[in-house]
């Protein structure tokens, strides 16, 4: 799979393609049976398969406060879409000269004129352009004088409702884990590099692997029972919490911290995969460091209980 930042890198003088747009956040069941499609139709056709993203997303751009949190950041995304039949991916940076193209401009000049594309997809209530003024019916209607097809996204249901990444969000929210990975296709979870932090976890017993989430907000927050990948040939299990920590610092910043259950080795650096199996509890403030050990400690062994490890 191939990245392309920009439309200004793109080969007007290329054959064509089949292209999708959208945020494909968490990159679940069901853009997993878009690619699948527009794989399909690239192989009819003999042409290859874009994916077109917008980063940030139109509606952090609009709406910072009021967007909802992130299933995957871009370079989980992207990591996401190599393994699917993608050939090529092109980012588009979303500022006000994008968010004041008209819709007419972005067929033209993106989809038309840089891509030349011959089929695409997108959502049934997908908008796009100025004023969100372009929508599917435009798309069809500029596709019959340029001649591309345009399709809308195939639905997946699981136990009979369509997946969605708001959806996913919502499960993810209630601590159904379970519900998550059915429609995600795997279970959920956050990948990044392991930080220096304060050590306070050493100081209560329990050293952990700090991974700043760098988001706003977060899908996910509480202690979990996870395993971590990306440090042994097989994945490490341990207790991890999202929040910010209101016992012992407090913050802005979202900060994942996963003890490792028996692990001995330095971690610094290692670009990890923190795996979301089951979650224990909400984060909350405890009266005292004492207080906070102690749960700490219950937490460890409903953990381990999880994974049906025993007691070190």
């Amino acid at each position: 799979m191939l990245l392309v930042h920009g439309s200004a890198r793109l080969d007007p003088s290329g054959s064509g393609c089949v292209a999708t747009i959208g945020n494909f956040d968490g990159v679940h069941l069901g853009h997993r049976a878009v690619l699948e499609h527009l794989a399909e139709m690239g192989g009819r056709l003999g042409l290859p398969t874009w994916v077109i993203l917008f980063e940030p997303q139109p509606r952090e751009y609009f709406d910072p406060a009021g967007a909802p949190p992130r299933l995957t950041r871009l370079r989980e995304k992207l990591a996401r879409l190599a393994e699917l039949p993608v050939d090529f991916v092109l980012l588009l940076r979303f500022n006000r000269k994008l968010a004041e193209l008209p819709a007419a401009a972005f067929i033209r000049e993106i989809l038309i004129e840089k891509l030349a594309v011959k089929y695409l997809v997108v959502g049934d209530d997908f908008r796009f352009g100025r004023n969100r003024e372009g929508d599917f019916h435009l798309l069809e209607a500029f596709g019959r004088r340029a001649g591309f097809a345009v399709a809308g996204t195939p639905s997946v249901l699981v136990e009979g409702e369509r997946v969605s990444s708001t959806l996913i969000r919502e499960a993810l929210a209630a601590g159904r884990l379970e519900r998550a990975a059915a429609l995600l296709g795997r279970p959920y979870s956050v990948c990044g590099r392991v930080t220096h932090g304060e050590k306070r976890g050493r100081t209560l017993g329990f050293p952990t692997a700090n991974v700043l989430m760098r988001r706003r907000n977060t899908p996910v927050q509480g202690v979990f029972a996870v395993t971590m990948a990306g440090l042994r040939d097989h994945p490490w299990p341990g207790v991890a919490n999202v929040g910010l920590r209101p016992t012992v610092a407090g913050g802005r910043a979202v900060l994942l911290e996963t003890h490792l259950f028996d692990f001995s080795g330095d971690l610094y650096g290692r670009m990890v995969e923190v795996v979301f199996h089951r979650k224990l509890r909400e984060e909350r403030r405890f009266a005292s460091l004492a207080e906070l050990r102690a749960q700490i400690e219950r937490d460890v062994a409903e953990a381990r209980d999880h994974f049906r490890l025993g007691q070190s």
